[in-house]
């Protein structure tokens, strides 16, 4: 019998349950298999327990604007561009600067100056 690539996640966390790379992991498999409220549950843990770990705020804002939670996108999008460049993680801030104003409508006036 094979086990599953959740199944060995789920181990693993039980041994490490504060891990974020696990906890991102998990967030991931459980977003791949359309079962958003596991993954929500696990991206939200993450932006509140493990606000450095960057990664987290790109994938949470998207599934926020699937979900329609805009305010909510917008709002996580915002705390990652402050996280990110204090950690002076220049991808990520410009990922997450790029998919803002995108979602904000930032910039598309700027044909009027």
């Amino acid at each position: 019998m094979q086990i599953s690539r959740l199944e060995k996640l789920l181990e693993f966390i039980k041994n490490e349950p504060e891990d974020p790379f696990l906890k991102y992991a998990l967030a991931t498999e459980y977003l791949r298999m359309n079962d958003t409220g596991k993954a929500l549950a696990y991206y939200e843990d993450l932006v509140n327990n493990h606000r450095s770990y960057t990664g987290t705020y790109y994938h949470l804002g998207k599934l926020y604007e699937a979900l329609g939670r805009k305010p909510d996108a917008i709002a996580t999008y915002e705390t990652g561009m402050i996280v990110t460049r204090e950690k002076h993680d220049n991808h990520a801030f410009s990922e997450l600067q790029a998919v803002y104003n995108e979602l904000t409508g930032f910039g598309d006036d700027d044909d009027d100056y």
